[in-house]
């Protein structure tokens, strides 16, 4: 927890409130109209509310696919949160909005009754006692489950296939995706899912719990259940029909991401103090909240560089595939956020450094530096464990005449290793829409950000100059930008406007003046080289 003086300022100036209710916290930030960050605070489910036996937040079932969370110890954890803040001298009467994102495609079954039950809150009693018979499901399916691959081949089949599926919802069928879970829960639990009068998902529950009544799920996140058509913003009829009957009124109308859904409820105002005006902005999934966090612009791309690498992108012109996702844009609703994962990121960097370097991220960084861009004509694939994009597996090394090798010189390897990986986040991500254009930026954050070497390879495989941006709770950061946007959207042009007061991207490194001949010409047999990997049988 952070606090600063800012805390102290005029007892009228405005906060905008974040939220981030994630697999295994949930995290609040406090900004205030200047854009600085003033307070912030957690509760760690695992630690703070042992009750519930979660581990990493949830709880995988007897299957090994099955995963789910329950519900209560979301709104424990918010009772918990509300309390500490207030502990912390925080005066909820300024704040004049608040927003917040939700761990995506995980969802929340509301019983029959509990709008009413919503609507009348006892401001004396905490929220999780008097929600405790509100859910019809009382653990609900989380983004790690796996379990309804059977309604995932069903729904592909009403759609006329993968690719059609893709071409509407924005991504073929996957499991964790809400309206799959949705069906196999109609199937399995069919006394449940008749006794449920809405359907939310994490964040549309969270945004409910503040408005004392049925949030609407935003467009973005609603992105992310293979239900909405993502260019007409309604719910795709074929996929409704594929899912559960009268599947719509169980769900609601999708709004737009900048939506005012109302004010907080009287509970808020009587329990905590909020003023009667405070706005509650529509809340969103926690990587369209993270695109907004790291103020991504039209034509940008960010590439978080962790255990698994994740690439963010704003496309204007999407081309849905089999692989990623494409998303309605949560700070333009005329425009796309498309997002690639990518398994093999930081591990098997680490493990090319321990067998090419002896361990030594300066020996690393040295070999990046001492090799030529292009590598001599040297290409790499590390597929360590089973990648997702593309669906391969193993290691595979090509000469400068597309020979496979059985190995390449520890500094050849170090750069085929980083190459090949920037190379791949650039080859798919052109496949779902993507184009560098003149203004394009890439946002590097993760832990090899910190790597200027291997920073400047992403920069000349993009031919686009690298910033850095430090973004531990972009999803927390960008719910409290999106609070203020959404209060002054009908009257400010755009997003970019609000928070133009924010922190500015450190640049890095920027493109060598031969990078575009190298990497262009290197990309097309890149592609090629991964057509025959992906033709190989499997080990």
């Amino acid at each position: 927890m952070r606090m600063c003086v800012a805390m102290a300022a005029a007892e009228d100036s405005p906060l905008y409130l974040g939220f981030d209710f994630s697999t295994q916290q949930l995290k609040v930030l406090v900004m205030d109209g200047d854009l600085n960050v003033v307070h912030q605070n957690n509760v760690q489910f695992d630690s703070e509310l042992p009750e519930f036996r979660t581990q990493g937040g949830v709880h995988v079932h007897a299957d090994g696919l099955t995963v789910t969370s329950p519900v209560l110890m979301w709104v424990k954890a918010l009772d918990l949160l509300m309390d500490k803040m207030k502990r912390a001298g925080l005066v909820f009467s300024r704040v004049r909005a608040l927003s917040g994102s939700g761990q995506q495609h995980s969802s929340v079954f509301w019983r029959r009754g509990a709008s009413e039950t919503l609507r009348d809150l006892d401001p004396d009693q905490d929220l999780h006692r008097l929600l405790q018979d509100s859910f019809s499901v009382s653990s609900g399916p989380v983004w790690m489950d796996s379990s309804s691959s059977r309604q995932c081949a069903d729904l592909q089949a009403a759609a006329g296939g993968a690719v059609r599926l893709a071409q509407i919802t924005g991504s073929r069928a996957y499991e964790r995706f809400t309206g799959n879970q949705i069906s196999k829960l109609r199937e399995t639990r069919p006394e449940e899912f008749q006794n449920t009068e809405r359907i939310s998902l994490v964040s549309s529950f969270a945004a409910s719990l503040f408005l004392g009544s049925y949030a609407a799920i935003d467009y973005s996140d609603g992105s992310g259940m293979n239900l909405l058509d993502i260019r007409t913003r309604t719910w795709s009829e074929v996929c409704l029909e594929a899912t559960a009957p009268h599947l719509d009124r169980l769900l609601g109308a999708p709004v737009p991401s900048t939506s005012v859904l109302g004010s907080v409820s009287s509970y808020w105002v009587q329990r905590y103090g909020f003023s009667e005006g405070c706005r509650v902005v529509a809340f969103t999934g926690d990587n369209p909240a993270s695109l907004a966090g790291m103020r991504l612009q039209p034509g940008d791309i960010a590439v978080s560089l962790g255990t698994s690498d994740t690439v963010f992108l704003w496309v204007q012109q999407p081309r849905p595939a089999l692989e990623g996702h494409v998303f309605c844009n949560p700070l333009d609703w005329s425009a796309f956020m498309a997002l690639l994962c990518f398994k093999n990121g930081s591990l098997t960097r680490e493990r090319i450094r321990n067998e090419s370097t002896g361990g030594s991220w300066e020996r690393f960084s040295a070999a990046l530096r001492d090799t030529p861009l292009g590598n001599n004509g040297h290409i790499g694939f590390y597929f360590d464990i089973m990648e997702i994009t593309p669906p391969a597996v193993g290691v595979h090394l090509f000469d400068p005449d597309d020979n496979e090798v059985s190995s390449l010189s520890p500094q050849v390897e170090v750069r085929a290793l980083v190459e090949g990986q920037f190379l791949s986040r650039r080859l798919h991500a052109e496949r779902l829409g993507f184009s560098i254009v003149p203004g394009t930026r890439v946002l590097a954050t993760g832990g090899a950000s910190s790597n200027k070497d291997i920073l400047q390879v992403l920069s000349d495989v993009f031919n686009a100059p690298v910033y850095s941006i430090d973004l531990s709770d972009s999803a927390c950061l960008g719910s409290a930008y999106r609070a203020l946007h959404g209060l002054v959207s009908e009257s400010v042009a755009s997003f970019f406007d609000v928070v133009k007061k924010a922190p500015e991207a450190q640049l890095v490194a920027k493109p060598h003046p031969a990078a575009q001949q190298v990497y262009d010409q290197m990309l097309k047999r890149y592609a090629q080289l991964e057509e025959r990997v992906l033709q190989k049988p499997r080990p």
